[in-house]
């Protein structure tokens, strides 16, 4: 499956995994080969277990593939040929992740929580104010700056961590079943959300989701079974 003619953002080529557990050998991907176009938005969907998460952790460089090769941009850098560092200092550069599980620093607020990669990319305090209250409103959370994780519901806090994780302009955002813990009303709102962000700023997103009717809500969806993309 391949992204449009007009080239690739990020591309794997007969991507495996395969997990030791003791004497066992786990295969979890099976030769995945796909790419995303820049400004693509994306969704995978599949069944508990199919690999879905395994393969985003992948194509954001958080573990590496067993074979098969990861490659990004117009210049087809090979992810795999970087060092530890080049690849924390990519990661930071050019992409963005958003979890299940927000992980929002409980004693910081909304505000301070957006602020904190910028900061310690080493924007001043006054630009990283800036761009992460511009954020927090995109999101609709102007009116929440100042209130800590706990003081704000499910939803809040997903949208916090989606105004975190772009706060530094990333090219492609990784989203894993970032609706997991949300009511139906919630999850459709952040993947709203993710569209908007997607057509106003350009960001590639690809998003997995055991939610196809989420996933439909992207340009494309990908199905996942048994380790391979159908």
């Amino acid at each position: 499956m391949t992204a449009s003619s007009s080239g690739f953002l990020v591309k794997a080529e007969q991507v495996t995994k395969t997990f030791i557990k003791g004497k066992d050998r786990i295969p979890v991907l099976r030769g995945v080969s796909f790419s995303l176009a820049p400004g693509e938005a994306v969704g995978i969907t599949g069944k508990s277990g199919a690999g879905k998460s395994t393969l985003l952790h992948i194509l954001g460089t958080l573990e590496p593939p067993t074979s098969g090769r990861i490659l990004f941009g117009s210049a087809s850098q090979d992810l795999a040929r970087l060092s530890e560092r080049d690849l924390a200092q990519f990661r930071n550069r050019m992409l963005g992740f958003v979890f299940q599980f927000h992980y929002l620093l409980p004693e910081f607020s909304a505000l301070e929580n957006v602020m904190m990669p910028a900061m310690i990319a080493g924007l001043s305090h006054s630009a990283a104010t800036k761009q992460a209250s511009a954020l927090l409103d995109f999101v609709g959370l102007s009116h929440r700056l100042q209130h800590r994780p706990s003081e704000l519901s499910g939803g809040e806090q997903q949208r916090v961590a989606i105004a975190r994780s772009v706060i530094l302009k990333p090219k492609l955002l990784l989203a894993d079943e970032l609706t997991g813990n949300l009511d139906t009303a919630n999850g459709e709102m952040v993947v709203d959300l993710l569209r908007r962000l997607n057509q106003e700023t350009g960001v590639t997103i690809l998003m997995v989701t055991h939610d196809e009717n989420l996933a439909k809500r992207m340009q494309r969806v990908l199905v996942m079974r048994d380790g391979m993309l159908a």
